[in-house]
């Protein structure tokens, strides 16, 4: 990950922008939660998404991102982040984290949300949820006068005092008209330690948990990475600016929710 050395403060105009962006990325995400189900096949969906991305006037954001091949990092079960999507079925009991993001108007979104496919274990079903109020906590503390060194330390300390391992060699960061812009924003820190929040920046706050150790490897593909133990993993992303009193988030999980509440009403 390349990152701007200098953290840009965004224009009440451009968070806009970064908002239409990152709303479609849930928009997206929604069209493949509708589809994710045992013997659906990645490729599938990746090629839902792009297909809808491209329908809606953007560009996929990550499609030939640093020679990456595809639009959705598609992570399956040990796999972290940056999963290529393939042709092997996904199987009852599995979980696939989905990052997405996209570029409309000059300005990126990314988000990225963790699915269960089918029926998978009470123990991995709370992972998903404790990862997902890692990131609500993280959120929390996004606010004008904090530190990046705060946002860390919520995700840190809530998910290590449940047993997980918190991933420490990817991380979070800035948003804007680059995918990847300062400042780095890890999972893991100290109350008040590192740069300071100011109003106006834009972050990618993206807690990844793991059942296990915190330990990771990477893939011979290159990309993905996978726990070293091979225990599951969780991933959740939302983009926020830093405002006074609260984060404003410039992302969604509602369309996706209501896709997998109707879902599960009709099982």
């Amino acid at each position: 990950m390349s990152l701007g050395r200098r953290v840009r403060i965004k224009t009440d105009e451009e968070v806009e922008l970064i908002r239409l962006s990152s709303l479609l990325v849930g928009r997206t995400l929604a069209e493949v939660a509708a589809r994710v189900e045992p013997g659906v096949t990645t490729l599938e969906l990746d090629a839902v998404a792009e297909s809808f991305i491209r329908d809606h006037g953007a560009e996929p954001g990550f499609k030939g991102y640093g020679g990456f091949p595809n639009t959705l990092c598609m992570s399956v079960n040990d796999a972290v982040v940056h999963g290529i999507p393939n042709d092997i079925p996904l199987q009852n009991g599995d979980v696939v984290s989905v990052d997405c993001g996209v570029l409309m108007n000059e300005f990126y979104g990314d988000s990225a949300y963790t699915f269960e496919v089918g029926e998978v274990s009470a123990e991995v079903h709370a992972l998903l949820e404790a990862t997902k109020e890692s990131l609500n906590l993280a959120i929390q503390q996004a606010v004008v006068g904090k530190r990046i060194g705060d946002i860390g330390h919520a995700v840190q300390q809530y998910a290590e005092g449940l047993g997980y391992g918190v991933v420490r060699e990817l991380v979070g960061h800035g948003l804007g008209k680059e995918l990847h812009e300062a400042p780095e924003v890890p999972n893991y820190g100290r109350r008040g330690n590192g740069p300071k929040l100011m109003d106006g920046m834009v972050l990618a706050i993206e807690p990844m948990i793991n059942l296990g150790g915190r330990e990771i490897g990477q893939d011979e593909d290159g990309w993905t990475i996978v726990t070293r133990d091979g225990k599951v993993s969780a991933h959740f992303e939302h983009d926020v600016v830093v405002r006074h009193d609260q984060a404003d988030v410039l992302s969604s999980f509602k369309d996706i929710e209501e896709v997998l509440n109707k879902k599960n009403t009709n099982r």
